[in-house]
C-alpha cells in the first residue's frame, strides 16, 4: 500500500526527533514528500503544519492558510468538521460549525464562538484562492467559488443562512453551476 502524505511527514518527523518545528523544517518537509512520493506531488505549507499540529508537535509556522493552534477542549470539538470537497460535504460541514457555533452562542463561550468564525473565515479564505488559481480546472473552480460566497454569507448573517441556501440552491444559476 502506497505511503500517505500523512503518514511520510509523521515519520519523518519522528526519525528526526523534531521537537520544534519551524519554516525551514517545513520545508524540508516538503522536500521529503516529493522524494518519496513523486515530484508532481504539491502539498502546502498549511497541510503541513496542520498534519504535525494535529499530532501534538510543537509548530512555529504561520501563513494565511493556517489555522491558530486551537487548544482543549476546543480542539478535539472542532478537530475536521472544515470541509469543502464538493458541495455536499461543504454544506454538512456548515451545518456541523453552525449546531456547535450555536451551543457555544448559548452558553456565552466567547472562545469557542470565535474559534468556529475563524475556522470558517480559513474556509471562505482557501476555497477563494482555489477558486482563483488558474491551475485548477474550471469547473472546480466555479465550485470553490460558490463554496466561498457560502463561508462569506454564514460569516455575515448566519441567522440567515440556511434558508438563504435553499433558496440559493433552488435557483437557476445554481443547478446550472452543477450540471456542467
Amino acid at each position: 500500500m502506497p505511503e500517505t502524505k500523512k503518514q511520510v511527514i509523521l515519520e519523518y518527523c519522528r526519525a528526526k526527533a523534531l521537537e520544534r518545528i519551524g519554516p525551514e523544517e517545513i520545508r524540508a518537509l516538503e522536500n521529503e514528500l516529493r522524494a518519496r512520493l513523486g515530484s508532481n506531488i504539491k502539498t502546502s505549507p498549511s497541510y503541513i503544519a496542520g498534519v504535525l499540529r494535529e499530532a501534538g508537535k510543537n509548530v512555529e509556522y504561520h501563513d494565511r492558510f493556517a489555522g491558530p493552534p486551537i487548544e482543549e477542549p476546543y480542539a478535539s470539538r472542532l478537530r475536521n468538521l472544515l470541509q469543502f470537497h464538493d458541495f455536499v460535504s461543504a454544506e454538512a460541514s456548515l451545518r456541523k460549525l453552525d449546531q456547535v457555533y450555536r451551543e457555544y452562542l448559548e452558553a456565552s463561550d466567547r472562545t469557542g464562538t470565535r474559534l468556529v468564525r475563524s475556522l470558517l473565515k480559513k474556509g471562505k479564505l482557501r476555497a477563494g484562492s482555489m477558486a482563483a488559481n488558474p491551475r485548477v480546472h474550471p469547473d472546480k473552480r466555479a465550485e470553490k467559488a460558490e463554496i466561498a460566497a457560502w463561508f462569506r454569507i454564514w460569516l455575515e448573517t448566519p441567522d440567515l443562512f440556511f434558508d438563504w441556501l435553499e433558496l440559493r440552491k433552488a435557483s437557476e444559476e445554481f443547478r446550472r453551476l452543477c450540471l456542467p
